[in-house]
């Protein structure tokens, strides 16, 4: 009994440990296996065809496999086997509680959650509004070399490509990173951490995975931006907590980046004079 009692804590230590390193993973993988299927189309296009897709035709492709395949084929995957992989490990250790069911709410927004969809979205863009001001603020005083998301990048190269973003963000972008990254990664961590700890946990790992979307710039550029993506993920995740319905933090996050890619075009397309606006519309979006 009491070498089963000094192995508690060893063990707990253990699963802590591997509900970080899972969670953590299980973004990569929803990520990585979408852009695993991107690489696999183009190759195969330009090996049956000999045409080289365009930065245009891989950014929408990107769209469909990453956001639209990969992020919720991990979900589902990951919900369905779940239950299997928890035996496994209770057959392994000795101690090694079952947390219950795990589930994604996925439901048609109340009228009260259509009311926090509204207020989320509002409190997003007040925190764009203040991420501008400090990124402003902190590139004048010590010459921080920002650096801009690939997806704007290619949208001020090429704005009508702007206008297809817009739906995607609602389409795509939006439920298939939340789906991921609040109903799977969150609720992963939430498991023995707890809600607060699964916000902002989760939020950290979802702005730190957008750094390899980030082109440009110097690495403490890279990290500004990464840490501007803060407090829109805080938000998407309250939200989510709050709700129990992914499809909440989906809007939010669908209207945020919709928001974004229509300021964007708008500047770019309508006026040189806002090209300071463009670069920070640039950086604050996921």
């Amino acid at each position: 009994m009491a070498t089963a009692t000094r192995d508690r804590p060893v063990l707990q230590a253990f699963q802590y440990g591997f509900t970080l390193f899972s969670a953590l993973s299980l973004g990569v993988i929803g990520l990585g296996f979408g852009s695993i299927l991107l690489l696999t189309i183009a190759f195969s296009l330009s090996l049956g065809t000999g045409v080289q897709i365009t930065q245009v035709q891989t950014l929408v492709l990107g769209l469909i496999t990453v956001q639209g395949i990969g992020c919720p084929a991990i979900a589902y995957t990951y919900i369905k086997l779940r239950p299997v992989i928890r035996a496994k490990l209770r057959e392994m250790f000795s101690y090694a509680p079952d947390t219950g069911a795990f589930s994604i709410g996925i439901s048609v927004p109340s009228l009260r959650e259509a009311g926090i969809v509204v207020l989320g979205y509002a409190s997003a863009m007040v925190g764009l509004v203040v991420v501008a001001a400090v990124i402003t603020t902190l590139v004048s005083m010590f010459g921080i070399e920002t650096a801009t998301n690939q997806a704007a990048e290619i949208g001020m190269e090429n704005p009508d490509v702007l206008l297809l973003l817009i739906p995607a963000s609602f389409l795509l972008i939006g439920p298939g990173e939340e789906l991921l990254f609040r109903g799977v990664v969150q609720g992963r961590i939430r498991d023995y951490f707890g809600p607060i700890s699964g916000v902002t946990i989760a939020s950290v790992i979802f702005a730190g995975i957008h750094y390899p979307a980030l082109s440009g710039g110097s690495v403490t550029g890279k990290l500004v931006g990464v840490c501007a993506l803060l407090i829109p993920s805080l938000i998407l995740g309250t939200t989510y907590e709050y709700t129990d319905n992914i499809v909440v933090p989906s809007l939010i996050h669908g209207a945020y980046n919709a928001t974004l890619f229509t300021g964007l075009y708008v500047t770019v397309k309508f006026s040189g004079e806002l090209s300071s606006a463009a670069g920070v519309i640039s950086r604050s979006g996921f």
